[in-house]
């Protein structure tokens, strides 16, 4: 019989960056079934992200944090969404505990991936094939299809609904002129410092930016403050690491013209805002996590030893970044701009 899902329940990755991705997985379940109604189990802090996706009905929020088992906190979760009447579930992340909600929301199909022996909770297992799916994006676009697919599936780019006239607001409440090139720095990277381009050479790039006429604002969180500093102190950019909210941060990437960023959370959003990237990589793999837009430059140096996806440089001399020079990363921004 064919499958013809009415509502679905999305089990949502805990990363700003997965966030976004995942709406390539929303898109493509859109194409398939247009009548389809997408709900998202996920962080509260995701909602402005979750709100700026035309795909999603409503995002459902998990009072959990990242780690936390509490099983009868997802028991009850899970019992109370059995009035919503979800025929499918796709469960994003591989742990064990995240397939528990929908197996106690009595979902009659649940979709994902193997990992951690959940042969219990989901009844529409898939094989991970590592070999073919080597993006974590087409992992989650593979959840939305049928089993025993024999190549990489497309993958459309993310694309989070703006409005103009709000963005604008947003940049005139924190100073930045909408109406001269814009050009954003985001210089942290939550899973460590050997994901992290060095902050001097993020505040070299703002004083080269600034005299090529670009207004520069720096992006991040409040674990971003002490780069955001440095930068700040050495050039003229406008410093907003920890004083907005991820839906300010949104709008105000979407203005900008070019964004320098490490492979980071803030790097998918400001591809799916709209903005040129340059994306710098150093521990990690420019071929498993790229950002997703056709205006992007990714600049990694392939040294022997990268990637090593440590969050520290075991050999104690971050190369891969270092070595990375400033005047490389003002080429790539020509470059795109060109």
């Amino acid at each position: 019989m064919t499958f013809l899902p009415q509502r679905c329940l999305i089990v949502g990755p805990s990363w700003v960056g997965d966030m976004v991705m995942a709406q390539s997985l929303l898109k493509v379940l859109k194409q398939r079934f247009p009548q389809l109604a997408i709900d998202v189990l996920a962080p509260a802090w995701s909602r402005p992200i979750l709100d700026r996706m035309p795909e999603v009905r409503k995002a459902v929020e998990m009072p959990l944090g990242h780690g936390s088992l509490q099983l009868l906190t997802r028991y009850r979760l899970g019992t109370s969404l059995r009035v919503e009447a979800y025929d499918w579930a796709i469960v994003l992340p591989n742990s064990y505990k995240s397939a528990l909600i929908p197996f106690w929301a009595r979902i009659p199909r649940r979709t994902g991936f193997t990992g951690e022996q959940r042969y219990g909770l989901l009844n529409d297992r898939r094989r991970l094939d590592k070999q073919l799916l080597t993006q974590t994006v087409q992992r989650f676009v593979a959840l939305g299809l049928e089993p025993g697919i024999t190549s990489a599936p497309r993958c459309p780019d993310p694309s989070l609904r703006v409005d103009s006239a709000r963005a604008m607001e947003v940049a005139i409440t924190f100073k930045i002129d909408p109406q001269r090139p814009i050009a954003a720095l985001a210089p942290g990277a939550e899973y460590g410092p050997a994901k992290r381009w060095p902050a001097d050479y993020f505040a070299q790039t703002a004083v080269m930016l600034e005299q090529q006429g670009y207004q520069v604002m720096i992006l991040g969180s409040e674990k971003d403050r002490e780069p955001a500093q440095v930068i700040a102190h050495e050039s003229t950019a406008t410093d907003l690491a920890g004083r907005t909210s991820l839906g300010e941060v949104v709008d105000l990437l979407s203005l900008a013209r070019i964004t320098i960023t490490n492979d980071s959370g803030l790097m998918h959003v400001a591809a799916a805002a709209g903005s040129a990237v340059v994306a710098i990589y150093g521990s990690s793999d420019p071929g498993f996590t790229p950002p997703m837009t056709k205006k992007a430059q990714i600049l990694s140096l392939g040294l022997d030893c990268s990637p090593c996806f440590q969050r520290e440089c075991p050999l104690g001399h971050t190369a891969c970044l270092v070595d990375l020079k400033p005047d490389r990363v003002l080429r790539a921004v020509e470059e795109l701009m060109a």
